[in-house]
């Protein structure tokens, strides 16, 4: 008696894998080859240190202020990842305070560089909100930061979290009415220690989602999106764009920006 499985089974299993092949792992590759084109990713250590700030100093700039900002990351995992941070100043105060999450020493880190660059380069916006509405967000931002879960040493794991974009991620569940999304390559960003039903950060659409490694969203400011192994492919619909794992966004209405006051 055979075992193999009735052709269109077949079928249906070949047609689900070279979907996953052209949608994940073509432009994986695809970018992958472009960077070794170009010689390879720079070494850590190599970045331009004569780039600076672009953000006036927080004495210039009176009114609260809350960046999100997030950039490649070094080495070949910036490629398909960028690394995540925020930016906080309250009224009148007369300093800037970032906070990222690393992988190496304390994991939640103040001031470790200056509120808009990352290793010679400059963020782009992932949220900008200013005056008073920031003013009345910053208690709910710090409590975020100060209550996260993954704050000790040893918590961080690059993949599939808890790593720096599951710490913004953090931040921003707590502000969902800002209506900000992270990029689609800030891997970590759906991380959750547990398997998850429910509504999207956003609270505009509902979300399932296994470990950040499997799942799929669907909502007005998230858009469509799938997850495989933490690579995001999908669509935004609210600012028309295709989200391409290893690329981002690519399409109309890109509004990532730098922040320059």
């Amino acid at each position: 008696m055979s075992s193999a499985a009735p052709p269109h089974r077949r079928s249906r299993r070949k047609t689900l894998t070279w979907f996953f092949v052209c949608i994940f792992l073509v432009p994986v590759l695809s970018a992958f080859g472009a960077l070794a084109y170009r010689g390879g990713p720079p070494h850590w250590g190599e970045y331009d240190h004569t780039v600076v700030s672009r953000l006036p100093a927080a004495t210039a700039h009176p009114e609260a202020r809350i960046l999100v900002m997030s950039s490649r990351t070094r080495g070949w995992k910036g490629v398909v990842a960028v690394h995540s941070w925020v930016v906080i100043k309250g009224e009148n105060e007369k300093s800037w305070r970032r906070y990222d999450v690393a992988g190496w020493g304390n994991p939640v880190r103040l001031n470790w560089w200056p509120p808009d660059l990352w290793f010679g380069s400059y963020g782009t916006v992932v949220a900008d909100i200013k005056g008073a509405q920031a003013q009345a967000l910053i208690p709910r931002v710090d409590a975020a930061i100060k209550d996260y879960q993954y704050r000790n040493y040893g918590d961080y794991r690059i993949w599939p979290g808890p790593n720096s974009n599951t710490f913004v991620a953090a931040v921003l569940r707590a502000i969902p009415e800002v209506g900000a999304i992270m990029p689609p390559n800030a891997i970590g960003r759906d991380f959750r220690p547990w398997p998850y039903l429910g509504l999207t950060d956003s609270r505009t659409g509902v979300e399932a989602n296994l470990w950040g490694v499997l799942g799929v969203k669907l909502g007005w400011v998230e858009g469509v999106e799938l997850n495989f192994l933490g690579l995001v492919a999908g669509l935004d619909v609210r600012q028309p764009a295709l989200k391409v794992p290893g690329y981002g966004r690519v399409g109309l209405g890109q509004t990532a920006t730098a922040a320059t006051n």
